[in-house]
């Protein structure tokens, strides 16, 4: 049986861990995967690549994007469709308002003020460091 038109087979290649990070590999993989739906980046029915490619992808071990993946799926945002995988759930509806979306952002921003008030870096240089790599983007 063929997927439909409008399902899209995402790559591994969505995610990128940090692996010195204080945050746990799975962690890293729910938050990426939530902003990536907040932001519209991934929509209903788009087809999850396979636990074995993310793991290889990333060099994990297969059991933490298995985690990642069952603690989504409890949540609603993914769903596991028999013998097919997993999928991004039709109830995960992309492009929250801004508010929700800049609550996705504030953990990663309270660790960057951290780091910056560590470094005894003024704010103005680090807004200005922020605005010149959003902007390369």
């Amino acid at each position: 049986m063929n997927a439909p038109a409008s399902q899209r087979q995402l790559g591994a290649e969505i995610f990128q861990v940090t692996t010195g990070s204080s945050e746990p590999i799975y962690r890293q993989l729910i938050e990426q995967l939530r902003r990536l739906q907040a932001g519209g980046q991934i929509t209903a029915g788009d087809a999850m690549p396979s636990v074995r490619d993310v793991a290889s992808e990333l060099g994990v071990n297969p059991m933490t994007v298995s985690k990642a993946y069952s603690m989504l799926e409890a949540e609603g945002l993914l769903v596991r469709r028999r013998g097919l995988g997993m999928e991004v759930a039709a109830q995960a509806s992309g492009n929250s308002d801004i508010e929700s979306r800049l609550e996705l952002l504030r953990p990663s921003l309270e660790r960057i003020a951290l780091e910056a008030s560590q470094l005894e870096l003024d704010a103005k240089s680090v807004i200005t460091l922020l605005t010149s790599i959003l902007k390369g983007k």
